[in-house]
């Protein structure tokens, strides 16, 4: 090709990609930037100038101008917002049915996960990392030695054959990259640390079908009573009386729960009304929030979010001390690896799992890659960020399911995020919320053909949003065992999901009508209910916020 319809060959094809850097940021500005609602045509076009002109030195500013303005109005004029939250909160009601999301992951979103220092190495304590010998003695010796900072895991292949528990706060065990620090666990669980469960049909199974990691952070959240609340309270208020004040002070981190009785009517209200058949739920619903008091005004305490429960005092309402013993721990950079034998099947599992948070807070997993796995997280914590985790893997699928693990990730704590998840192969359950979960997000993700699976036991005001769900063919495929309720509790919120086909709306045994839908991909017709079913039928690709979280959180910050 001669070197003049080379140039001109490259100019073309730069041109083009410009431009599709140019969309692809002004589609992430309008999805996740909740102030462009309400921004100018002029200042979109100002972002539009500037972006272009910074990648694409061969055009004149006056032509950037005038091409960045017409493409701003273009999209802003595909925006659409939600009749519940408007374009940059202005239509939110705590008390309505949109609950606030805003407080999930580490440090309640107000605090970046911090970059620790470097520490001392696997290798110092006698890690080979050459994918032969066992590495297990040395990160033991590693954990037992340091109890706070971070155990680096330079590049390698370390076999592991024992279960790594974390127990101390502040301990980051951090590899070089999950592409280049691997962890080989040989054995499952069950042969190492054997631990039997039973379904609830009776059927005996491992306990590590649904539960436990070989990372497995481990604490408790220092509960004790510290009040109790003496007078009820609505959904979404921020005041509650108490009995005493004395053991409270301004700054404090408390729990508030509330617990059923034998009636099961605390399950109906989480619920709104529309339980199902709960015959078996045997009063083992709770209802439970984290907050911070901000003032102590005689018997009354004023706290920094809104209630996401009613308090009854049937319930017996109580302050509890929220003190966990393990928090700011995590794992980052690294891959875990199981061997790649077949799958074997729903309640088979012999626990090839990677990583499990029980009763920690405003701990992490960052970076990760999940190859082979029976499952990959479970998080009972809360406030903990799980951010940037691969699915992926060779092993051989179940016949009968056709997926290759049980739960790719589990919320059954509160107030936890996982964002960009990546699933590559199919898991029975792929993102799970059960047992009064609440509170909890899935974020900015895609996978293969995801489901949402809720299992029974009130899950309730969780947010799924900003996903690509893949095929679309097992959207609301759901697990969890009989006469414990419908799936899905109250105020559940599906916003922005994407699919290859077109949705329904879940079977009515899925979970009540004070469910949330905003941006499916389904050709049905809006149904804007206050008091019932809501649908708000925008397409995915012009709903702006596109993740309802970044943009809850974003108010909310603003506002501090």
């Amino acid at each position: 090709m001669p070197v003049m319809m080379l140039d001109e060959s490259r100019n073309r094809a730069a041109g083009k990609f410009d431009l599709f850097l140019l969309c692809h940021n002004l589609k992430n500005l309008l999805s996740n930037d909740t102030e462009v609602g309400a921004k100018s045509n002029l200042k979109l076009t100002f972002h539009c100038a500037k972006f272009f002109a910074a990648h694409n030195s061969r055009v004149k500013f006056p032509a950037i101008i005038l091409f960045a303005a017409s493409f701003a109005f273009a999209i802003q004029a595909l925006a659409e917002n939600s009749d519940l939250w408007g374009k940059r909160g202005e239509l939110w009601n705590p008390a309505g049915r949109l609950p606030d999301f805003s407080y999930a992951g580490y440090h309640c979103g107000e605090k970046l996960i911090p970059n620790v220092l470097r520490g001392v190495s696997v290798k110092d304590f006698g890690a080979t990392g050459d994918g032969i010998i066992d590495d297990t003695q040395a990160f033991l010796k590693a954990l037992n030695t340091v109890t706070n900072g971070a155990i680096q895991i330079p590049a390698g292949r370390y076999v592991i054959t024992n279960i790594l528990d974390v127990t101390h706060s502040g301990v980051i065990l951090r590899g070089a990259g999950a592409d280049k620090t691997i962890l080989y666990f040989p054995k499952p669980l069950m042969e190492i640390r054997p631990a039997w469960s039973a379904t609830t049909t009776g059927r005996e199974t491992s306990a590590y079908s649904f539960g436990g990691g070989f990372v497995w952070f481990k604490g408790n959240f220092g509960e004790r009573v510290l009040a109790d609340v003496t007078a009820e309270a609505n959904r979404g208020e921020k005041v509650l009386q108490v009995s005493t004040t004395k053991n409270l002070r301004i700054g404090q981190r408390v729990e508030i729960i509330e617990k059923d009785n034998p009636d099961n009517s605390l399950a109906v209200e989480l619920y709104s009304g529309d339980a199902g058949s709960i015959t078996n739920l045997n009063a083992t619903t709770f209802a439970s929030i984290v907050v911070t008091i901000k003032k102590i005004d005689g018997d009354k305490i004023s706290f920094d979010r809104p209630l996401r429960f009613a308090v009854k005092l049937q319930w017996h309402p109580q302050i509890r001390s929220f003190t966990p013993t393990v928090k700011e721990s995590g794992i980052e950079n690294v891959r875990f690896e199981f061997p790649n034998v077949p799958y074997p099947g729903h309640f088979n599992e012999q626990g090839y799992n990677a990583i499990a948070f029980s009763e920690v807070s405003d701990c992490w997993a960052r970076n990760i890659i999940i190859s082979n796995s029976d499952s990959g997280i479970f998080c009972g914590g809360r406030f903990c960020t799980i951010q940037n985790v691969t699915f992926t893997g060779t092993r051989a699928a179940d016949m009968n399911s056709h997926c290759v693990g049980h739960h790719g990730f589990d919320f059954f704590g509160e107030d936890n995020l996982l964002t960009g998840f990546d699933y590559r192969v199919k898991f029975i359950h792929d993102l799970t919320v059960e047992h009064c979960a609440a509170g909890n997000v899935f974020a900015n993700g895609r996978g293969v053909d995801l489901c949402f699976d809720h299992h029974v036991c009130s899950p309730y005001e969780n947010l799924f949003t900003d996903i690509d769900a893949g095929a679309g063919t097992r959207l609301w495929f759901c697990g969890g065992g009989n006469a414990l309720g419908k799936h899905s509790g109250a105020r559940e919120t599906f916003w922005n999901i994407r699919a290859d086909k077109l949705q329904k709306l879940p079977p009515e045994g899925f979970g009540p009508p004070s469910m949330n839908f905003i941006a499916l991909q389904t050709d049905l017709p809006s149904e804007k209910n206050s008091t019932n079913r809501w649908l708000e039928s925008i397409s995915p690709k012009k709903i702006a916020p596109g993740d309802l979280h970044a943009a809850q959180l974003a108010v909310r910050l603003r506002g501090k």
